[in-house]
């Protein structure tokens, strides 16, 4: 658990993604810069099998380009501009660094977190899964392989909405932590307490729960099944007195700065 005068942690959505490209070195560095006690991202494989940071399975949004990430090796991905757009649609954050951000690897920000020297930072990683279970079970192998080779076992969190691949990345690392992802869509059709079973069926060690779903009593059926709560994603910081009257652990905020002057 955080020391009181650190509960609940602090985690960057995105990196510091209401200031800075979102899913880029620049966001990431940003979040770390201000405080923030971890990260979060999104993690696909590039045509060469690399796990690469990105959320949406095309580069429309970032990228300003119809390319597809499955479709675009890391290398290519590497030289793709994902930061101007913000510049153009936040001018009065823009930022001559930002122009620079290609999409990173997975490799790549965990190269920037073992250059800090805040060894105990954490990093959300979740895994954006398809359709076709091979490709899912493609990911989580790539992202463990990096996650062991780089020594971060203990540095990180597997998350998932696809429950089964949250499985299978607690049973190819068992000492790797997991966590279970819960929107809006899944509580609409699930009881708190079946959420709660879910999270338990797939080993989870986390149960990461929209702010929009994340209700006392499910809270309370998380605890009491021994699951860490995490909620996504708020900026405002009324949240951190609800953290604590709720034994939530940690908060992703897109706004570290704002979150942490008020904790």
């Amino acid at each position: 658990m955080p020391a009181p005068e650190k509960s609940p942690l602090i985690i960057g959505h995105r990196g510091a993604s209401a200031v800075a490209p979102e899913n880029t070195l620049a966001a990431f560095a940003r979040a770390l810069a201000d405080g923030a006690d971890g990260i979060e991202l999104d993690v696909r494989l590039s045509r060469d099998a690399v796990p690469v940071v990105m959320h949406d399975p095309s580069l429309r949004h970032t990228g300003r380009s119809k390319g597809r990430v499955s479709q675009l090796t890391s290398a290519r991905l590497g030289e793709i501009d994902v930061g101007s757009w913000f510049n153009r649609s936040h001018p009065q954050l823009a930022h001559i660094q930002h122009a620079t951000q290609t999409v990173p690897t997975l490799d790549e920000v965990f190269s920037l977190l073992n250059n800090q020297t805040n060894r105990d930072l954490i990093t959300y990683v979740e895994l954006k899964t398809v359709r076709r279970k091979t490709s899912n079970a493609k990911l989580a192998a790539a992202v463990v392989e990096v996650i062991k080779r780089r020594a971060f076992e203990k540095r990180v969190v597997v998350i998932s909405f696809n429950l089964s691949v949250v499985a299978l990345a607690k049973e190819l690392a068992p000492a790797i932590r997991t966590g279970a992802l819960f929107g809006p869509r899944q509580r609409a059709t699930s009881s708190a307490r079946r959420i709660v079973m879910k999270t338990l069926a797939c080993g989870a060690d986390e149960i990461l729960l929209h702010h929009l779903v994340a209700k006392p009593g499910l809270l309370s059926l998380a605890r009491q099944a021994k699951l860490t709560p995490v909620v996504w994603t708020v900026d405002n910081p009324r949240w951190l007195i609800r953290a604590r009257g709720n034994g939530i652990h940690a908060l992703m905020t897109n706004n570290p700065a704002r979150m942490l002057a008020r904790r």
